[in-house]
């Protein structure tokens, strides 16, 4: 079963955080997750899977985005392959009053702490996430959610967009988990900043999603200014089509180079491209598919919420800061 057929025929309600857990796993029953690996020759088709599911549903898309992040991730990091039929999520979130501890006892990995921002937490079997050795260290480990020490949280997410992914805490008591690779290896492997590039993708699939709207209502009637509209996102979308095949190239070309110059220069471009399609589309369309559109309602309620995983300025300046440290160099167009 292909995506589409899966999305035509089998795919169960999404409104609440259960429908999206119950959604992903029969996504992975039917061998949905099993996405080409990234930087193995594939990489534009890893990506147009995901954007295709973003333009399905944006909560189902951060469940799934994250599941396929963290099977890429175990299989980088050389990790024993996930439990036949597991579903993951993959959390790093590293606020400041949020801190997860591992340590070793009695020959066991354990975790003790809170971590933050954990979307689908209550609905996953397995988390990958962050957490801080003894030596100060940040150590991805492997943890199997349905066992004694683990409490998620059901209050702190009053998010309206997004509002299934149900991103709550998780506190540990002494859980056991599973060290992945070595010390600082999730934040220096090539793949993470290969997997920010996919997260651009999927907001790419919902803003062409929503651009497909203004061109269905452009069939029907003919109005100047929608089609001016309709243009504008035409070009907007065509550009970040261009930049995540470019960007898969170069991927595909040099697995092992560090991209996070491009993938910081594709997610503040495609970015931009969604907001200038979040404002089009709403002009052009006014209030009506807001209200009588529980699709396109959803999917722009979703998207600017989605869109905050970009630190906006702060990456800009971080990629400000990658440029102006290296050598001049005439780029070829």
């Amino acid at each position: 079963m292909d995506l589409q057929r899966f999305f035509e025929n089998a795919a169960p309600p999404l409104h609440t955080a259960q429908d999206l857990g119950a959604c992903l796993q029969k996504m992975v029953d039917n061998g949905l997750d099993q996405l080409p690996m990234p930087g193995r020759g594939h990489t534009l088709e890893r990506w147009q899977h995901l954007a295709y599911v973003a333009g399905q549903n944006l909560g189902l898309c951060k469940l799934y985005e994250g599941h396929t992040d963290a099977l890429a991730t175990l299989n980088e990091l050389s990790a024993a392959p996930a439990p036949q039929g597991s579903t993951w999520g993959l959390w790093a979130a590293e606020p400041p009053n949020a801190r997860v501890q591992v340590h070793q006892e009695d020959g066991q990995t354990l975790l003790n702490g809170r971590k933050a921002w954990c979307s689908g937490a209550a609905v996953v079997s397995h988390g990958l996430i962050t957490a801080w050795n003894e030596q100060g260290k940040v150590q991805l480990v492997a943890v199997d959610l349905q066992q004694p020490g683990i409490r998620v949280e059901n209050s702190g997410w009053e998010a309206v967009g997004m509002s299934a992914t149900a991103s709550v805490d998780i506190t540990f008591e002494h859980a056991r988990a599973t060290c992945i690779g070595q010390p600082g290896d999730y934040l220096q492997r090539p793949g993470f900043w290969q997997g920010a590039i996919g997260i651009a993708a999927c907001w790419y699939g919902a803003a062409n999603r929503l651009g497909e709207y203004l061109q269905q209502h452009c069939q029907q009637r003919a109005e100047p200014h929608a089609l001016a509209h309709l243009g504008a996102i035409d070009a907007a979308l065509f550009s970040a089509r261009c930049i995540l095949a470019e960007a898969a190239r170069r991927v595909d070309s040099a697995p092992t180079a560090d991209v996070q110059r491009l993938a910081r220069q594709a997610r503040a471009h495609i970015e931009i491209c969604a907001e200038q399609v979040i404002g089009h589309v709403g002009h052009a369309l006014g209030a009506g598919p807001y209200c009588k559109n529980p699709h396109f309602a959803r999917l722009n309620a979703d998207l600017p919420v989605y869109l905050r995983q970009s630190h906006a300025e702060r990456d800009l300046e971080a990629l400000g800061a990658l440029v102006a440290a290296q050598v001049q160099t005439a780029e070829s167009p």
